[in-house]
C-alpha cells in the first residue's frame, strides 16, 4: 500500500513555496518542491498583488508534486493553501474575477478606516467582531472600494479570501474557510445559537455591514479547516498529471492559524506562540472569544484557531522592518545578507537607538534609513552609524515590543506564562530569540521554522482521517521536528 502525501501551498507576503509531507510512524517529514518570489505590483489603481504570477507558481507546485509522488511510489491525497490574512477577491455570479486583488499595503486603506471608525465608533466595532484595528482590515478595504469603485461592489455575487480564491481556481467550488474569514474584521466570533456549528466558525457580522452599505448577500458559508471543498478539477488534474482523483482540502487557511496549529506544546496554559516572520503574531489559545474594553484598548484581536479555539493575540511589526532596512541599505552601497547583517548586529553596541516598531511610517514600503532618520529625530536620539547598530536597533524594538505584549496578555487573560514557542522563519534569528528571552523572562522554545506548512500538511492529514485531534497534531510536530531553546539572562 503506497504512503499518502499531502501537499501544502504556503504563500507569504515575501515569497511561497510548495511542500509535500508524508506522515509515517507518526512523524511528519516535509520535502520542498518549489519556491518563489510574491511581490505586489504598482498599478493605475495602487498596489495589487500579482495574482496570476501566484496561480503559476500553484500549478508548478501541484505538477512537481504529482511528478514527485510518481518516482517515489507516494499517493498524492490532497493539497490546500494557505496565505497571509485580509485580502480577498470578488466573483460575478458566472464566475469571473472581477479586478485584481489589492495588496493590503495599499495607501487606500487609512481613510477609509477613519471613515468606518467616525460613522460606526470603535467600540461598536469591536464588541461586534473582536478584531484589533488595522487600516489594511478587509472591512476597511471594502468601504475603501465601495468609496472609489462601487461598481465593483455592486456585480460582485461573492467575495473569496485569496486562499479561497485559490482552491475556487483548483475545484471550481467557493467556499470561506473559517480562520481566514476572521481575519477580515466582518465575523462576529461567537456565532450564532441558531446556526448549527457556527460557534466554531463564527458567523458574519451582516447588520454592521449592511449599515456601512457593504453588500451581505455576496457572503458565502464558512467552513472549518480539514473540509474537502472539491476535487481538483479534470481539465487541470490531466495537465498536471494527477493520476487519481486528488482532493483540495481547507488547512487553516491563514498562515498564522496554521502555524500555531504546529506549536510543538504539551498542553496547558503556561504558554504563549509567537509566529515570527514579515509580521509578529503573539498571543495564547482561549476557549471562546475575549471582548472586552480592556482588550480593545490593548490593541488584542480575537481570530479563529484551527482547533474550533480563538487566538487571542496582538498582530505588530515583524522583521519587515530588517527586510526594508536591508533594501534600503543595499540601494547606499551595502550589500549584506540576512545571516550577515544579523551577525553585524550581534557585534553591535546594544541600544545605540530605542526603536518603536511600531511608529506608523515603517509599515509602509520604502525609505527606511530615511524613516528611521526621521524617528531618531522626532525621538531627540541620534541616528547608529553603522549597518549592524540599525540593525539591532530594531530587533532589540522588537524584543521590547514582545515583553510589552507578553505583559498585557498576561494581565488580560490572567495566565501567567513562563513559555514562548516560537514559529516561521524569525525562528532561525538566534540573536532576536535570545533577545526576547532575556527580555520577556521567559524560556524560548525555537522551531519548527516551516510550522505554516506542517500545520498546513496536518490538517489536512486531519480531514483525510490520519489524524484524529488538534492535540494530534502537535504531538507529531513535537516528534518531528528538534527546537532550540533559550533561556533568559540578566
Amino acid at each position: 500500500m503506497k504512503s499518502k502525501a499531502y501537499v501544502a501551498l504556503d504563500l507569504g507576503a515575501e515569497s511561497g513555496r510548495a511542500m509535500l509531507g508524508e506522515l509515517r510512524d507518526g512523524r511528519l517529514t516535509l520535502t520542498e518542491l518549489h519556491r518563489f518570489t510574491n511581490v505586489p505590483v504598482r498599478l493605475p489603481t495602487g498596489a495589487h498583488w500579482n495574482l496570476l504570477e501566484l496561480w503559476h507558481n500553484v500549478s508548478v507546485g501541484v505538477r512537481k508534486a504529482a511528478e514527485h509522488c510518481r518516482a517515489n511510489g507516494l499517493e498524492l491525497v490532497s493539497v490546500g493553501v494557505d496565505t497571509w490574512g485580509v485580502d480577498y477577491g470578488l466573483l460575478t455570479r458566472s464566475g469571473e474575477l472581477l479586478g485584481v486583488p489589492y495588496c493590503y499595503r495599499d495607501e487606500r486603506n487609512a481613510p477609509a478606516m477613519r471613515a468606518v471608525l467616525e460613522r460606526l465608533g470603535g467600540g461598536r466595532l469591536y464588541e461586534a467582531t473582536g478584531i484589533q484595528f488595522m487600516p489594511f482590515n478587509t472591512i476597511f478595504q471594502l468601504a475603501a472600494t465601495r468609496a472609489s469603485c462601487p461598481e465593483l461592489l455592486d456585480r460582485a455575487d461573492r467575495l473569496v479570501f485569496l486562499p479561497d480564491l485559490l482552491h475556487y481556481f483548483l475545484t471550481g467550488v467557493a467556499v470561506n474557510e473559517s480562520t481566514i474569514a476572521s481575519t477580515s474584521q466582518m465575523v462576529n466570533p461567537r456565532g450564532d445559537a441558531s446556526v448549527a456549528g457556527s460557534s466554531a466558525t463564527g458567523v458574519w457580522a451582516n447588520d454592521l455591514l449592511a449599515e456601512l452599505g457593504l453588500p451581505t448577500s455576496m457572503l458565502g458559508e464558512i467552513v472549518p479547516p480539514g473540509r474537502r471543498i472539491g476535487p481538483v478539477l479534470p481539465a487541470l488534474a490531466a495537465e498536471w498529471g494527477l493520476e487519481r482523483p486528488v482532493w483540495v482540502t481547507a488547512p487553516a487557511c491563514h498562515d498564522t492559524a496554521s502555524a500555531v496549529s504546529a506549536v510543538p506544546a504539551s498542553g496547558g496554559e503556561g504558554w504563549s506562540y509567537l509566529s515570527s516572520g514579515t509580521w509578529s503574531l503573539m498571543g495564547v489559545e482561549l476557549a471562546g472569544p475575549l471582548i472586552t474594553e480592556a482588550a480593545r484598548e490593548a490593541n488584542f484581536t480575537n481570530e479563529r484557531a484551527a482547533c474550533g479555539a480563538i487566538r487571542f493575540l496582538r498582530n505588530g511589526a515583524g522583521l519587515w522592518l530588517v527586510q526594508q532596512l536591508r533594501a534600503s541599505l543595499a540601494a547606499r552601497g551595502y550589500a549584506y545578507d540576512y545571516a550577515q547583517l544579523t551577525q553585524l548586529a550581534a557585534e553591535a553596541k546594544p541600544f545605540a537607538m530605542r526603536l518603536d516598531p511600531e511608529y506608523e511610517p515603517f509599515a509602509s514600503a520604502g525609505r527606511m534609513f530615511e524613516k528611521m532618520q526621521e524617528f531618531a529625530a522626532a525621538t531627540g536620539q541620534t541616528l547608529p552609524e553603522s549597518p549592524g547598530e540599525l540593525v539591532r536597533s530594531c530587533l532589540e524594538g522588537l524584543a521590547e515590543s514582545y515583553k510589552k505584549t507578553q505583559a498585557d496578555m498576561a494581565r488580560l487573560t490572567g495566565r501567567r506564562i513562563d513559555t514562548i514557542h516560537i514559529v516561521g522563519g524569525g525562528s532561525r534569528n538566534e540573536l532576536l530569540n535570545q533577545m526576547t528571552a532575556d527580555a520577556t523572562g521567559c524560556t524560548v522554545v525555537a522551531g519548527p521554522t516551516e510550522a505554516t506548512a506542517a500545520g498546513n500538511v496536518l490538517i489536512q492529514a486531519l480531514g483525510d482521517g490520519e489524524l484524529a485531534t488538534a492535540q494530534d497534531i502537535r504531538t507529531v510536530v513535537a516528534k518531528s521536528f528538534q527546537p532550540t531553546v533559550y533561556q533568559p539572562r540578566r
